[in-house]
């Protein structure tokens, strides 16, 4: 049971690769678990649910105190005031002291409260104030590393955050309202909601109305298709909530359509909040840099389990001292324990993560860094990154190709009408018609309804009326999807059939178009009598083609540098499109991106997932792809062992955001986008992320070294201590003395997060390889061992100190001889090419080590030798430890040598 309750604390401390429970929700600023596993809410809450979906909206009012213009300003900030933020599994954190006391109760910590009594009367005052100092060291140096670590991931987490539309009550009682953007958390029941194409729900809502609602609850359900969505419930005898029409969950998200809605349920108070709350959010798989976390903590917990009771066998029955025995058994225990790699992990994550933000990249997910430091394959789609996403309107035509202004005057009314996601076409048709100020188009109609546009139709049409004898639908969207619900074609003022030849013309007319690199939209109409005012998807039909709007998005500048870059380091960049092939291949010829092979989304599903994956490695440029098409591509792509990043900013690429093992969204992109990132680039360009990369190698090739360094000094210091226990007729070093050593090199390590990394180390993608650090250990550790009993051979025969009466001499060079050795594999580890000649460290590391290295030849020398039990080193000494240092240098430097030839490097 005791072992059970130790591997169960171990686990808590180490399982997740970060040191307190206030930094282990770091890994995920995500508000959102990943998925919910159950359906079934606690009774109240369902039930309350329940029957808010059947209540008349102006009952629902009363019940929530509310009113259908929305609260006031004044009355969200009261209820936020009472009902606190809305928020999701956020832990309050911990105060200073708290914080504090969490930092003091580390293993290390528990030893010296435990040795500082025993030494209080066994040794000394003197003993026991120098053990007390070191207490304080070891809980400050904790402490001060993870407030920073807190500080700085609180400021990237308030850079980036969602957003929610909500109408706000101007006057009380006059029916006055508008519409604002708050940030999400900042919602309170009662609040009237607006939601459109590409938004989260940010909490559990009654929906007021809705126009073509889907939904997506694959997060709370699992089921893959959206769901539409009714103002009023179909079935009341449903006792699901997540069945019931009228209600939408926070954690789900709007695929098509819009709705207004009231809120009912804000943070731990709503569907998804309850089943959190109850453990039943599904834990994430860990990332590949928490496993490799996790694997060193385990390899060095078992080596402790192993180590502690043999060294204590071999003391206690060797020497007749169980006291000494024991204490040093626990010494060398706590000393093979990493109790700093979770936090200077951490250290270094946020390290990245901050300079990252300063070259315009948010991280929301810490360990991300390491899949940005490996990814070898980058997935981006066209619009925004390799072009400037300054969408121009160049040409209107009808759909023989000569100008029209009707056309433009009907894409106008479709762009101004729609009140869904409008996207940067719409934007550059209602900006060039005002800027033109030639059509004064929107006083003289108004609007009946829409049809909202979704990525299965990839069209929308509005329905206006100018005269009310007749209702005008107006279909926009792409040229093969706005054909297929055509059957006629507008020539000057002739409506005639859509033949044969005639398609053939118009197909000509675009795709000439698209050879300029123009993007071409389609505009259709019909006239439908005024006889309702509901229409929907059966009403896109028997249309007639009017013409087309063609749009221009000219290349970045930064693109063609950047595209270099990344092929440079390695990366291979593809193009995932839902544009026709012809524009695409345009702009990759534009910003010289060689395009080695072009996929079409209506072909893929022709392919299995092997052949795929194949033909996937081979391409270069994938066109009119849907989401589903996306995410396949990005998962075969992985299935192939690649390393794949996705960017992308729309609601069609939110899938395959979350399939790839790094998503990249931006600033500007729908809420969706955002939420299923893992980066956030402040500004759409691949010469941002190209940068990004830089820094994430930079930060991964740092932790790579370290977790080498821990798991290589841990297996050395076994050998050593082994073999020292079984022939030495005294303790090799006091419990004392090695809980020093091991506080020194635990300090040196802060500075390695701040260290530099060799330029060839940056232009390959970086893994982590269980393999090589087996080697790097066995390399490592064996060499140490070899170096240390050379030293105890030196110290017992040259320098007699072969009795228990003159331990204290072979204490002291031990002492220094192994600290300065575990700082010279800082320095070993860290690079492939010799040390501080052909690579330095960066300066913070340099004069750490230079500072650990005098504190270790100034204690035995100086006046508080005796506060430690050591004493003076002959001066001839000093020369032969050089020697020691210099051999354990050019052996290890030519064994890695070989080791890198065979096996690489880090």
């Amino acid at each position: 049971m005791r072992f059970d309750h130790l591997r169960n604390h171990l686990l808590e401390f180490l399982d997740k690769g970060f040191p307190a429970r206030q930094l282990r929700r770091l890994v995920s600023l995500d508000p959102l678990p990943g998925s919910v596993v159950g359906r079934q809410a606690p009774g109240p809450l369902a039930q309350g649910l329940l029957e808010c979906s059947v209540l008349e909206p102006q009952s629902l009012f009363e019940r929530l105190s509310s009113r259908r213009e929305g609260l006031s300003e004044e009355e969200a900030v009261e209820r936020r005031l009472v009902s606190g933020l809305n928020q999701l599994g956020q832990e309050r954190p911990m105060s200073l002291w708290a914080h504090l006391w969490f930092c003091y109760c580390g293993p290390f910590n528990l030893l010296l409260s435990l040795m500082l009594p025993i030494a209080w009367f066994t040794e000394g005052r003197d003993t026991a104030l120098a053990l007390g100092a070191m207490l304080l060291i070891g809980t400050l140096l904790r402490f001060v590393q993870e407030r920073r670590c807190n500080a700085a991931t609180e400021k990237l987490k308030a850079m980036v955050g969602n957003t929610a539309t909500v109408f706000r009550s101007l006057d009380e009682g006059s029916g006055l309202q508008r519409r604002q953007e708050v940030p999400i958390e900042h919602l309170v029941v009662g609040d009237v909601l607006w939601l459109s194409a590409g938004d989260l729900v940010p909490a559990d809502v009654r929906l007021l109305s809705a126009k073509d609602l889907f939904v997506s609850q694959a997060a709370l359900t699992g089921e893959p298709m959206p769901v539409e969505k009714f103002a009023m419930v179909r079935d009341a005898r449903q006792s699901d909530p997540l069945a019931r029409d009228s209600l939408c969950f926070m954690g789900t998200s709007v695929v098509s359509g819009s709705a207004q809605a009231v809120v009912l349920g804000i943070g731990a108070r709503t569907f998804v909040g309850s089943l959190a709350e109850r453990g039943s959010a599904a834990e994430p798989a860990p990332s590949t840099l928490q496993a490799a976390v996790r694997e060193v903590s385990w390899l060095l917990i078992r080596l402790m389990l192993v180590t502690t009771p043999l060294v204590l066998l071999l003391n206690g029955l060797g020497k007749h001292d169980w006291l000494q025995a024991t204490l040093f058994a626990l010494s060398v225990g706590v000393a093979l324990l990493p109790e700093m790699l979770p936090s200077i992990v951490t250290s270094m994550l946020v390290k990245g993560a901050v300079l990252l933000s300063r070259r315009k990249v948010i991280v929301k997910r810490l360990d991300a860094i390491q899949n940005l430091g490996a990814m070898d394959i980058l997935c981006t789609d066209k619009t925004g990154t390799l072009t400037q996403d300054r969408i121009v309107l160049e040409r209107h035509t009808d759909a023989f190709g000569a100008v029209d202004d009707r056309v433009l005057q009907l894409a106008y009314l479709n762009s101004h009408y729609q009140t869904g996601l409008k996207n940067l076409l719409d934007l550059a048709v209602l900006e060039h018609l005002e800027l033109r100020h030639a059509l004064r188009v929107d006083s003289r109609y108004r609007k009946v309804d829409e049809i909202p546009f979704d990525f299965a139709r990839r069209r929308m049409s509005v329905v206006v009326s100018e005269r009310n004898d007749y209702h005008l639908l107006i279909c926009k969207g792409a040229l093969d999807e706005v054909l297929a619900v055509c059957d006629r074609v507008r020539q000057g003022d002739r409506v005639e059939p859509l033949t044969g030849e005639r398609l053939a013309r118009i197909r000509a007319v675009a795709e000439a178009l698209n050879q300029d690199g123009l993007r071409v939209v389609a505009v259709a109409t019909a006239e439908l009598p005024p006889s309702r005012e509901v229409y929907g998807l059966a009403d896109e039909q028997g249309l007639c083609l009017d013409g087309y709007i063609a749009f221009l998005d000219p290349p970045k500048e930064t693109t063609a540098p950047a595209l270099r870059a990344l092929a440079a380091h390695g990366v291979a960049v593809k193009v995932l499109t839902g544009d026709n092939a012809h524009v695409s291949l345009k702009v990759c010829k534009d910003v010289g991106l060689e395009v080695r092979g072009v996929l079409l989304g209506p072909r893929l599903d022709d392919y299995s997932d092997a052949e795929l994956g194949e033909l996937a490695e081979r391409s270069t440029l994938f066109a009119k792809l849907s989401p589903a098409h996306k995410e396949r591509l990005v998962r075969v792509l992985r299935g192939r062992g690649h390393v794949v990043g996705f960017l992308g900013d729309g609601i069609n690429d939110a899938p395959a955001l979350r399939s790839a093992d790094i998503g990249i969204s931006v600033a500007s992109a729908v809420d969706i986008a955002k939420q299923a990132a893992d980066l956030i680039l402040l500004e759409k360009s691949l010469a941002v992320l190209e940068a990004a990369v830089v820094e994430g190698r930079r930060t991964f090739a740092n932790l790579l070294k370290y977790l080498r360094m821990s798991a290589s000094a841990g297996v050395g210091k076994v050998f050593s201590v082994l073999l020292a226990s079984a022939f030495l007729p005294f303790l090799p070093l006091l419990p004392l003395q090695l809980l020093l050593q091991t506080l020194l090199y635990d300090i040196s390590q802060v500075a390695i997060p701040f260290d530099e990394v060799d330029a060839q180390l940056l232009r390959q993608p970086q893994r982590w390889s269980r393999q090589r650090l087996g080697g790097v250990m066995a390399l490592v550790g064996a060499l140490g061992a070899l170096f240390d009993i050379a030293t105890f051979l030196l110290l017992w025969f040259l320098f007699q100190a072969d009795s228990p009466a003159r331990q204290g001499l072979f204490q002291s060079g031990w002492f220094v001889e192994g600290l300065i050795a575990q700082l010279l594999v800082v320095h070993l580890i860290r690079t492939r090419r010799i040390p501080f000649l052909q690579s330095r460290a960066a300066w913070p590391l340099l004069g750490m080590t230079a500072a650990m290295v005098a504190v270790a030849i100034f204690l035995p020398m100086g006046p508080l030798a005796r506060l430690f039990k050591l004493q003076a080193l002959p001066w001839d000494f000093w020369p032969w430890l050089a020697l020691i240092l210099l051999g354990y240098l050019g052996l290890s430097q030519a064994l890695k040598g070989w080791f890198a030839r065979r096996c690489g490097w880090l």
